[in-house]
């Protein structure tokens, strides 16, 4: 009889066949195609009373769906977002929060633009010319004669770290001077910046901080103290 049956209605049968193709695009997929349908068929209910209580049901459906978020301060908040969202905004019902729309969705972040496009000396950085721009606001005196100084003593330190060869003061003086449209001129200058040596020794004690200092030949007790070392200072009279 079943089989006599299925041969009789098997055209029907496939006329109910849904394809994923041929079915409504789902917006949130990760709620799956049932709760699309429950909040479809919600939408569509002329009752308002209860639309409403349909809209409370499937809201804890979809919380039910992440309990791991239940923590997350908003959440609530975020479930009556999405559900409206996947009602393409077509739910009418009483939310507690700020009901969203279409135009707040869909709003593009403006544009970042890059702070430097094509700096000409790229191994200064772009924290010296933010530092020269702040040194050209001030006012004349000595905080800003220190500022400068402080300013050119970290650009022949940067030169240094990238680029092997030595570097006179007149030319991070001519650097500066570029660099700040003419503002800082310490061309004419008579104070020397710090020496060579000066600068790679101090990048070489601060690199030095961060290694970890070990003695194999001291040994650590469980404690994580050092143990007490006594010399012996029997030296012959």
């Amino acid at each position: 009889m079943a089989e006599k049956y299925i041969k009789e209605n098997a055209n029907e049968v496939v006329c109910h066949l849904e394809y994923n193709a041929e079915r409504p695009h789902l917006i949130i997929p990760e709620y799956g195609r049932h709760l699309q349908k429950l909040i479809d068929q919600a939408t569509v209910i002329e009752d308002k009373e209860k639309r409403n209580k349909v809209a409370k049901f499937i809201i804890q459906v979809m919380g039910s769906l992440n309990p791991h978020l239940r923590d997350v301060p908003d959440f609530q908040h975020k479930l009556w977002d999405q559900i409206f969202i996947m009602s393409d905004f077509k739910l009418d019902v009483d939310s507690p929060y700020p009901i969203p729309t279409k135009d707040v969705i869909h709003l593009k972040p403006e544009r970042l633009a890059y702070p430097q496009k094509n700096p000409k000396y790229r191994f200064y950085g772009n924290n010296i010319k933010y530092m020269i721009d702040v040194a050209n606001s001030w006012e004349d005196g000595e905080m800003k004669n220190a500022l400068v100084k402080v300013i050119a003593n970290h650009m022949k330190k940067s030169y240094l770290s990238w680029n092997k060869d030595t570097v006179t003061d007149a030319v991070i003086f001519e650097h500066l001077y570029e660099l700040s449209d003419g503002k800082l001129n310490l061309l004419q200058s008579t104070e020397e910046l710090l020496t060579t040596t000066d600068l790679m020794r101090t990048n070489k004690k601060m690199s030095n901080k961060n290694m970890p200092v070990s003695n194999p030949k001291i040994k650590i007790n469980k404690n994580g103290k050092k143990p007490f070392i006594k010399k012996n200072n029997n030296n012959p009279k």
